[in-house]
């Protein structure tokens, strides 16, 4: 399948997913607003956000300044710790939903695996899912046992499991575990956090497409079928980031890049986590 721009994903629950959006994390503010407007004007569909990165209502007043209908827009956010539980949950999607200056969210996700809040915590997304607040739920920096965890003890499974991924940080057993229960992949932190662009045989590869280094790292996930979410507030990155799509990497080239997996990883470590 050729892969565009508007190309979507099917997750579990039958919702189409663009398999290409825009991170937020650390952008607030007038940059919020700029940074989303842009976005929609390079063709971006898709945008990730938390309650934890003070950005919602930017979001909601750049959509709503925005000529795109809310319909066509996919919007992502995260119920973020001390929010975790039962009832605080349900009032923290309702915050968020009035910062969006929205009645729904397309994807809800828990933003980390809390060990004493996470059941609840889901049964509270899924009251959020059968009441149309959330079109798909789904989890974020979850490792194989917190899912397991989730299917084992209720009848609707994630949607998602959003987590740190590039080759750098090549998951594979969290993937395939993903796959096999027809979990997507949300892949954040694609660009390494600008940390790896200097990488040799990354160079050598977009020097071959004339691409750049962060073009090469967003097609390896996308041709893994991976939901991409790279974050830039600089308007000509945000452009060149969705600008992947009329090249592909050969077979050689993905598993080179494949078996660099340096274990590279940013943020925290969740596999360890009770």
């Amino acid at each position: 399948m050729k892969l565009t721009i508007d190309t979507k994903i099917e997750l579990n629950n039958g919702v189409k997913m663009p398999i290409l959006g825009l991170g937020t994390w650390k952008i607030t503010g007038t940059d919020a607003i700029n940074t989303v407007k842009w976005a929609l004007e390079a063709g971006y569909r898709h945008i990730d956000t938390a309650k934890l990165y003070n950005n919602e209502t930017q979001i909601g007043i750049a959509i709503k300044e925005s000529d795109i209908s809310r319909e066509d827009i996919f919007i992502t956010s995260k119920v973020w710790d001390r929010d975790q539980g039962y009832q605080s949950t349900i009032k923290a999607l309702d915050r968020s939903l009035k910062r969006l200056n929205s009645t729904y969210v397309d994807l809800y996700l828990i933003h980390w695996p809390r060990k004493s809040k996470r059941i609840e915590t889901w049964k509270a997304l899924e009251k959020i899912y059968k009441e149309g607040k959330a079109r798909a739920i789904g989890v974020s920096n979850y490792w194989i046992h917190h899912l397991q965890e989730i299917l084992d003890s209720f009848t609707i499974k994630p949607s998602i499991n959003q987590f740190e991924l590039n080759p750098f940080l090549y998951r594979k057993e969290l993937i395939n575990f993903c796959k096999e229960k027809d979990i997507s992949i949300e892949a954040y932190s694609p660009l390494t956090h600008g940390n790896k662009l200097d990488y040799p045989l990354l160079e050598k590869i977009a020097k071959k497409y004339h691409k750049s280094v962060a073009q090469i790292l967003i097609r390896w996930g996308l041709q893994h079928e991976f939901i991409e979410i790279p974050k830039s507030s600089n308007k000509d990155h945000i452009i060149q980031n969705s600008m992947v799509f009329d090249f592909e990497l050969v077979e050689e080239e993905m598993k080179k890049l494949d078996k660099i997996d340096a274990k590279y990883q940013h943020l925290y470590d969740t596999s360890k986590w009770d």
